[in-house]
């Protein structure tokens, strides 16, 4: 594999140079708001996953930038690997506090994720026109909805939470699979919108997080 090797994947990027995607590259900067956000807002509330999560939020802005200006294999990387890690985290911590489950019982479900995501995001990429290459997302949403329906009974805020943050994210897919299918009516593209709505959407899904564990708190006196 040769990590420098240039990718070409989205409308705003005309040629190699650094700054070919500006609005791209600038656009990631709602991630680092949304973690600076949320990392106020769990300052001092003895939340450690939710302190792990708004690093992994940061570094997804970071490693996104990267991509968006180098745009070389190495960089998609560096964007996609923090992504995977906050997924993963959250359903791990989602496993851990929302269905108060034993450590190893909650990572091991967690672990689930990977051949759930295998068998479903062919059968969304089928069922779901121009969805492409956005359907590996797709079963990140699904994922969501499944546990926010289920909590609806349990916990009726946090599962009303988490079925928002799939809303959030099924829009946010939409514009990213709609960058290329709209190139040549608007050639800036759409996937800048993918990063304003993703940082909201993962901001968010911490606040789930901290207003859920705050309730329980409150609610064992």
């Amino acid at each position: 594999m040769d990590l420098t090797q240039t990718i070409n994947a989205y409308c705003e990027r005309l040629d190699e140079s650094y700054w070919s995607e500006p609005v791209n590259a600038i656009t990631n900067v709602a991630f680092l708001i949304a973690a600076f956000i949320m990392w106020r807002r769990v300052r001092g509330a003895n939340l450690p996953l939710a302190n792990l999560l708004v690093v992994i939020l940061a570094v997804i802005g970071v490693g996104s930038f990267l991509f968006h200006t180098h745009a070389t294999v190495w960089a998609g990387i560096a964007d996609v690997l923090p992504i995977v890690v906050f997924i993963l985290v959250y359903i791990f911590t989602a496993n851990l506090h929302y269905w108060q489950l034993p450590f190893w019982a909650a990572l091991g479900l967690t672990a689930a994720f990977f051949p759930y995501a295998w068998a479903t995001a062919p059968v969304l990429a089928a069922v779901i026109p121009g969805l492409g290459g956005s359907a590996a997302y797709g079963t990140v949403a699904l994922l969501i909805v499944i546990y926010g329906l289920l909590l609806l009974l349990r916990y009726p805020a946090t599962g009303r939470g988490l079925l928002i943050g799939a809303a959030i994210l099924v829009a946010s897919i939409t514009f990213r699979a709609l960058d290329q299918a709209v190139c040549d009516a608007f050639p800036l593209g759409t996937h800048f919108m993918w990063h304003i709505l993703n940082g909201t959407m993962l901001g968010w899904m911490i606040e789930v997080y901290r207003r859920h564990m705050l309730a329980a708190r409150a609610a064992q006196g």
